[in-house]
């Protein structure tokens, strides 16, 4: 079995918490794309675990996770996150964790590149997170990457950062910035490299050899289907495919191999960075917002950003739903909206008068959206902890079956709070057959 894990909107939806909870039926967690610029947020009882290359997973002690070729890593983030989660009493070993050889590195002027792409771009920025993610994958798609096999060559790797520092430099210095040295990045990154190297496994066969053996196997990527480079709203995106087509390439998985997709849908929606955002909360629905933010905790896990807040969006969401084949749905922070006596679900979109229903391709249309919306009452009372369906208050219930028909996927998981216990796992028919 091979189930794999997508946000549905623009990521923060509690992928973490859900893999983490789910990860007892599985026997490996995978990671697909991306790299440190998104986390995950786990609570297990008084300790919190923040993590941002490594697979949620992790935090099982009987859990083999694997950083897939699609990934790309620095290899500076990726042990200062082994050394916290060390010091917090996980055990990470070459015989727990697995790094593809294919995958790519960050390195130093990736960052500083970050830094000269998001000033050249002025107004029209995307709000990066500033870590080289960008940049490390322009390599990648340029044919000039440093994969992790190649920096366990040191001839290998002094050459190539030589070649690529030449050209990353006349950017860096045309931006009034120290050019970078080539020595100092090869003597930090060879020394990592070497650390690095018992973790590093040829990770496709590995999860091939897993699967015939009958493992079980569940996917995990960072961000999420609205910020997809080709499926998201572009170029406001990140520059990978979170969606469930990347979890193939980036994991070194045939298609067909894979079992099943839960998407994971939050009962709002929120946006790092820029970008448009059809259902944000505005002017006089600025306190609501702040509501939101506070009780939910809406802040980014790596970078504290705070959120742009929203009403939930069922058009991005059947969008979402379709591209990804949903076959269930996770729904998360149910208990946030308690306090709130009306709640908004944009239903449809209206652009220049014309009542649409599909999800634009082009960002400038998306930011002329008028969201049409359905009012719901409210529950008005504590959701925190309930684990079962029939214990929700019955404006509860009705909203959580608004959303199922909305988007048209079964809901088969809802969150009540950060912690594990603080689920409701109905299961339904689809997650009953993954889990028989």
């Amino acid at each position: 079995m091979i189930i794999v894990i997508i946000g549905a909107q623009w990521g923060d939806e509690g992928k973490g918490k859900v893999v983490d909870l789910l990860a007892d039926r599985f026997d490996i967690v995978a990671r697909y794309q991306g790299g440190h610029n998104a986390g995950h947020s786990v609570y297990v009882g008084e300790k919190a675990f923040v993590l941002r290359l490594l697979p949620s997973g992790i935090i099982h002690e009987d859990k083999t996770c694997v950083l897939g070729n699609g990934m790309v890593i620095d290899p500076k983030a990726f042990f200062e996150e082994v050394d916290q989660m060390t010091e917090q009493g996980i055990s990470i070993t070459p015989e727990r964790l697995k790094i593809s050889s294919r995958a790519h590195l960050i390195l130093p002027y990736h960052r500083a590149l970050d830094h000269t792409s998001e000033e050249r771009l002025g107004n029209e920025k995307v709000g990066t997170t500033l870590r080289g993610i960008g940049p490390a994958y322009e390599d990648k798609a340029g044919r000039r990457g440093i994969r992790v096999s190649d920096a366990l060559v040191p001839e290998l790797l002094k050459s190539r950062i030589e070649r690529n520092l030449a050209e990353a430099n006349r950017v860096i210095v045309l931006y009034g910035r120290e050019p970078l040295r080539s020595d100092e990045i090869f003597d930090e990154i060879s020394v990592l490299a070497e650390r690095l190297r018992p973790f590093v496994t040829e990770t496709t066969h590995f999860l091939s050899e897993a699967k015939k053996a009958n493992k079980k196997i569940l996917l995990e990527g960072a961000q999420a289907t609205l910020l997809d480079v080709d499926h998201g709203t572009y170029p406001f995106v990140t520059s990978s495919n979170p969606t469930a087509g990347g979890a193939a390439v980036g994991a070194g998985i045939p298609p067909h191999h894979i079992t099943g997709v839960l998407g994971i849908v939050r009962t709002y929606a929120t946006r790092v960075g820029e970008g448009p955002f059809p259902t944000e909360m505005l002017d006089e629905e600025e306190e609501t917002a702040n509501l939101i933010r506070q009780r939910g905790n809406e802040y980014g896990s790596v970078t504290r950003r705070p959120r742009r807040c929203g009403w939930f969006d069922a058009v991005a969401t059947r969008y979402a739903a379709e591209l990804n084949g949903f076959d269930s749905v996770a729904l998360t922070k149910l208990d946030v909206l308690d306090a709130l006596e009306e709640i908004k679900v944009c239903i449809g979109y209206e652009i220049d008068g014309e009542r649409i229903e599909t999800f634009p391709a082009v960002s400038q249309d998306l930011e002329k959206i008028k969201p049409i919306y359905e009012r719901l009452e409210g529950w008005k009372s504590e959701t925190v902890g309930i684990t079962k369906v029939e214990d929700l208050p019955t404006k509860a219930r009705l909203y959580v079956e608004f959303l199922s028909n909305s988007i048209g996927v079964e809901i088969g998981l809802i969150s009540t709070g950060p912690e594990r216990d603080q689920t409701i796992l109905s299961l339904n028919s689809v997650m009953e057959s993954w889990f028989k």
